[in-house]
């Protein structure tokens, strides 16, 4: 049972008694000493696949179909939560938002229901096999009853931030997406693994799409890397959302994230889940 003190002075206020008792929670001192041994994880069975909006859903039918098969077939050993990127109309309505000057938290509002409807149609498409549209809010204490009970979860992947997005370090465009919103969800829920889908097999050290098809041999491809690495590298281009290796290096729980190419390669998927090297890994020093 907590104590409560009384400050000996006029004002008199009550305190309870805890380590946080009259701190101020910005003291970088104090907050060190706050670090937990060791995080709870909540869902530590569940891997986290990110679909890529304009890699990979964007594509329709032939890109998303033999996904779906391999993601049916994963269902029956691996406990999954699907999560959804906006893609090209993502794409198109940030760039309305920003032609009409509008904050980084209303583009981020504007993206967020792309990548819901993207998370709709990925349900209705799996719904057969047990997919079924999640809400971003309580849901997500129930992942592991949902995957117990044969269902496929899927949301979408923007981060709720809304109008509290950050403000961008480059430009209008809210710096947490969907990329972001899969890392933070995987690490706060205590994930066992999380795989982003893509249509590249990895991290080169720029856009391939934005190489000439004779160069793209010579391109530095990234087979593995750690997260303050590819910091200092500091590469113009990203095939994930920069944040990310930030969040990367201050993680408790995900040490690592793979990034792969399902595609052309929809079997890396299952061969990503098994804990085998299919794209590139992205790692915590």
């Amino acid at each position: 049972m907590a104590r409560l003190i009384k400050e000996k002075n006029e004002k008199g206020r009550l305190h309870i008694d805890s380590l946080l008792m009259g701190e101020s929670l910005v003291s970088k001192d104090f907050l060190q000493r706050t670090k937990a041994k060791e995080q709870f994880r909540m869902h530590p069975d569940i891997n986290v696949l990110k679909i890529g909006g304009q890699s990979i859903i964007d594509r329709g039918r032939k890109a998303l179909l033999p996904i779906i098969d391999v993601l049916v077939q994963a269902k029956e050993k691996y406990k999954i939560l699907l999560m959804t990127g906006g893609g090209s109309r993502a794409r198109h309505v940030y760039h309305i938002g920003i032609d009409l000057g509008m904050s980084p938290g209303i583009l981020s509002k504007l993206g967020d229901r792309v990548a819901w409807q993207n998370a709709i149609m990925l349900a209705v498409v799996l719904s057969k096999y047990g997919g079924i549209k999640i809400s971003t809010g309580d849901d997500l204490q129930q992942l592991t009853m949902y995957c117990q009970l044969g269902y496929i979860p899927i949301t979408e992947g923007i981060p709720p931030y809304g109008l509290f997005e950050h403000p961008p370090e480059h430009g209008s465009i809210p710096p947490h997406r969907t990329d972001c919103g899969a890392f933070l969800l995987a690490e706060n829920i205590g994930a066992r693994s999380l795989i982003y889908l893509k249509d590249e097999a990895g991290l080169y050290e720029s856009d391939p799409k934005k190489v000439k098809k004779a160069d793209r041999k010579r391109l530095r491809y990234f087979d593995r890397i750690s997260a303050r690495e590819l910091l200092k590298l500091d590469l113009d281009d990203l095939v994930i959302e920069r944040p990310i290796i930030h969040f990367l290096q201050k993680a408790q729980s995900i040490k690592e994230l793979q990034i792969i190419d399902a595609l052309r390669h929809p079997e890396h998927i299952l061969a990503a889940l098994e804990g085998k090297h299919v794209g590139t890994i992205i790692y915590q020093d």
